[in-house]
């Protein structure tokens, strides 16, 4: 029998996993009854595949600015240090729907980007690894599977 881990994703059996998906973490009631809901979003396949820190980095800037704009109550989205996905935490929404939405179009703002934001000295921590192009091929291969993106587990 596994020890039960305090990280849900150390629960998780990466072997049995599809990418990319969308996945429901968690969910966290605050003392007034607010829920924050936790997502996996997975663009690689687990110890298969990773995405390169320049792309991965740059994907990050876009998607931290962007997905703000098409969905209210995100609290963060940042990447996994596995380097094949990313977690999303919003507020009060637990639609898995409009979460592929807004991930989406968020995706279609990183192919339409000319310039990452906030890439440079005094707004990033390691301004020079960036790579837009990266970016945006990382975006277009998760778009490609967008169809299957409420499939979480291999059959």
């Amino acid at each position: 029998m596994v020890k039960k881990m305090n990280v849900e994703s150390f629960n998780l059996d990466h072997t049995k996993v599809k990418a990319p998906y969308i996945r429901l973490v968690g969910v966290t009631t605050g003392q007034s009854g607010d829920k924050v809901y936790k997502y996996d979003i997975r663009f690689t396949q687990p110890n298969k595949a990773h995405m390169d820190m320049p792309g991965l980095h740059s994907i990050e800037h876009l998607m931290a600015e962007n997905i703000r704009n098409h969905m209210d109550n995100v609290l963060d989205i940042g990447p996994m240090g596995c380097q094949t996905g990313f977690y999303l935490a919003v507020l009060n929404n637990d639609s898995f729907e409009d979460i592929a939405e807004a991930l989406e179009k968020t995706l279609n703002d990183v192919l339409e980007a000319d310039e990452v934001p906030a890439c440079n000295e005094v707004q990033c921590g390691w301004a020079a690894n960036h790579s837009l192009e990266g970016a945006k091929d990382i975006a277009s291969k998760m778009l490609t599977g967008k169809d299957e993106w409420h499939i979480v587990f291999a059959e």
